[in-house]
């Protein structure tokens, strides 16, 4: 995967710092391209940083190109202001057709707004690198949270849109979890087993550790899903 981070301040730094190591560790590809319009930024990263380095600010297509956006994964923009994340964001998704955009925002009220024009944002919280690496890496996620017994996880989803208009209940039923909370609109509420799910609702499931990857495998499957499993809780 390429990956293009935007901002090299402490999150900025530490998050293309993990994505080189994930590859060290996890034997998949990453190239990190990392762009600031401070050229000191960059010595926050470690002498031995493979990636890219570019002066720049995040929407400059001219930069972002020489960043790689023409074939990248993901860009992640972590600047220090709302503005030129959100700029960067659909720069690189409206623009160059990235899929994969993450945008941190200070201001709670503008990342509702953001949220429903499809583009996830993270607060600044100690958590922000964990967050935004779920983001772009898709392909590994981490639970939000572990049983002391390392039995229960508490795992993050996207609701796709296969699921749209459906009840949580039946996604239970399919999957063998249990809804906890589902986000929508920036807002996020305890879950009810007859409330309706739409399409790119987050929603957090409480599931036993060795049951996870058959819930992904249910959550994947296009077909209807209430079928053959006995009914709502």
């Amino acid at each position: 995967m390429h990956i293009i981070v935007v901002g090299c301040g402490r999150v900025g730094a530490r998050l293309a710092t993990q994505l080189h190591s994930a590859e060290a560790t996890s034997g998949q590809h990453h190239t990190v391209a990392v762009l600031d319009r401070n050229e000191a930024a960059f010595t926050r990263l470690p002498d031995t940083f493979p990636g890219t380095r570019i002066v720049g600010v995040g929407f400059d297509r001219d930069r972002l190109r020489e960043a790689g956006v023409d074939h990248a994964d993901g860009v992640v923009a972590v600047t220090g202001g709302d503005n030129s994340n959100i700029a960067t964001a659909r720069v690189a998704r409206d623009e160059f057709g990235v899929e994969r955009v993450v945008a941190r925002i200070y201001d709670p009220r503008r990342a509702e707004i953001y949220e429903r024009l499809g583009i996830p944002t993270v607060a600044t919280v100690r958590w922000t690198v964990d967050r935004v690496l779920r983001h772009v890496l898709t392909d590994a996620p981490e639970p939000d949270w572990t049983d002391p017994t390392a039995t229960v996880e508490l795992v993050e989803r996207t609701v796709a849109a296969r699921w749209a208009a459906r009840r949580v209940a039946e996604l239970e039923d399919a999957t063998g979890s249990r809804a906890v909370a589902l986000s929508r609109n920036g807002t996020t509420i305890i879950a009810s087993s007859a409330a309706l799910l739409q399409d790119g609702d987050v929603a957090w499931l409480a599931v036993d550790r060795t049951n996870i990857a058959d819930m992904d495998r249910a959550l994947a499957i296009d077909d209807t899903v209430g079928a053959g499993h006995g009914g709502h809780h």
